[in-house]
């Protein structure tokens, strides 16, 4: 089981970033797909290749299930999953801190406030409140290219962003 010692040292939360296995990452994926590293209590634990639609039971279930010593409550089975994500179940009884996940220093464009879009280099209120209302209006984004429809961004906005956002 992975200590918290081993998680990269990033902001903790409910999600996270990690670099892919070689055989996947040399694998190029499809539109809507995304890659998830499962560890701890499942049957088989690894990195697994999910439909970007899917939800933390899902991949769980691709892992084979829990394990007897698994602890389920700890762990959000509804949770929408994004690429790169870890999921990490714990053993019953262990400290929270084993269940411990972390978050992407990367910006989830598609989920992030108007607070969280406005720490992005050369987006201020107005760009942060235009890419919400777009989104809100037509739908997620599918690509980063999507944002040149937002009024307000443009090719050299968009390439500022494109190493700190994540789509979807």
């Amino acid at each position: 089981m992975m200590n918290q010692e081993e998680v990269p040292p990033q902001e903790i939360v409910q999600v996270s970033s990690e670099s892919s296995s070689e055989d996947l990452s040399s694998k190029e994926l499809e539109q809507g797909q995304l890659i998830v590293d499962v560890k701890g209590e499942v049957k088989q634990p690894g990195v697994y290749e999910m439909a970007a639609d899917t939800r933390v039971k899902d991949v769980i279930k691709r892992a084979g299930g829990f394990t007897g010593e698994a602890d389920q409550y700890e762990i959000n089975l509804a949770q929408k999953l994004f690429d790169e994500m870890i999921l990490i179940v714990p053993k019953l009884g262990e400290e929270n801190t084993s269940n411990t996940v972390i978050k992407s220093s990367k910006v989830r464009i598609n989920y992030a406030t108007v607070e969280e879009i406005q720490k992005l280099p050369g987006i201020g209120p107005s760009k942060a409140k235009a890419i919400v209302e777009y989104r809100d209006e037509i739908g997620y984004f599918q690509s980063a290219q999507d944002l040149l429809n937002v009024s307000g961004i443009g090719e050299k906005t968009l390439e500022s962003l494109l190493e700190e956002i994540q789509i979807p």
